[in-house]
């Protein structure tokens, strides 16, 4: 019996089983200027130095995944948010040179883009476009790509059955934002060349957030006249709340592709 671990059960070895290491990646969302974007550090350490990536690093035998997480993304890019969810774990073999490595990862949404700061293991940190990532166009070490391709859609699945999109907007909103917000994340769903194009009607949004089992939306008697920037031009529109009825779900639905 070993005696730092004395309930490990009498004639089990640990050497009889492959070793493998477990780490925790963050994928961290934010629609900025209508464009869904993540945090992304560019990595200063091999393997794959200098390439971009999630925030992320190895879990420690003293905390809980959890608690690897919100540690990892304070380390590598400086930020710090009130809720990560697990959405995946990854282990395919080879998926990580050094050895065996599970990933599980996490992702959360933020109202705003708050600044990121590389530390630790990063020598940079930015907001890039999800787009980028889900064509190419901005490659990402490991299996960190695919990563971000199924939390986006677990992001989409919940804009349309929670009150996920409130999580992605400030305390107050137009109702074109919200609309807006709901767009950049589901116009992904499209390929590059038919996104520009995408836009939900605006008549059926408003009807939705006042259909039977709302109001979705309450006037706050404020106005964008009212905000720091409301040097933009055009009409001063109304700023909304959400009520209680966001929590039977979303009131739109993802339009769904024809053929």
């Amino acid at each position: 019996m070993d005696p730092a671990r004395p309930d490990v059960p009498a004639g089990y070895d640990p050497a009889d089983y492959p070793p493998f290491a477990v780490t925790v990646d963050v994928v961290l969302m934010a629609v900025v200027d209508d464009e869904l974007r993540l945090a992304v550090i560019r990595r200063a350490a091999e393997p794959q130095a200098g390439a971009w990536a999630l925030p992320g690093g190895f879990k420690r035998p003293d905390e809980t995944l959890d608690e690897a997480a919100v540690r990892e993304l304070g380390e590598e890019a400086g930020a710090r948010v009130p809720r990560l969810a697990q959405f995946g774990a990854y282990g395919d073999p080879g998926r990580d040179p050094r050895m065996d490595v599970v990933s599980v990862a996490y992702a959360a949404t933020l109202d705003a883009a708050v600044p990121l700061r590389a530390g630790t293991d990063a020598d940079a940190a930015r907001w890039a476009p999800v787009a980028d990532v889900l064509d190419g166009a901005l490659p990402l070490a490991f299996d960190h790509a695919r990563m971000v391709a199924d939390a986006r859609e677990r992001l989409a699945e919940d804009l349309e059955r929670t009150d996920a999109v409130l999580s992605l907007l400030p305390e107050e909103f137009t109702v074109s934002r919200l609309r807006r917000t709901y767009e950049a994340v589901w116009r992904l769903d499209l390929p590059p060349e038919e996104r520009d194009d995408y836009a939900l009607d605006k008549r059926n949004v408003r009807r939705s957030l006042s259909a039977e089992a709302g109001p979705f939306l309450t006037p706050t008697g404020r106005s964008t006249s009212d905000l720091p920037d409301s040097s933009r031009p055009g009409r001063p529109a109304s700023l909304q709340r959400p009520t209680a009825a966001w929590r039977s779900g979303s009131p739109l639905r993802r339009p769904r592709r024809r053929g």
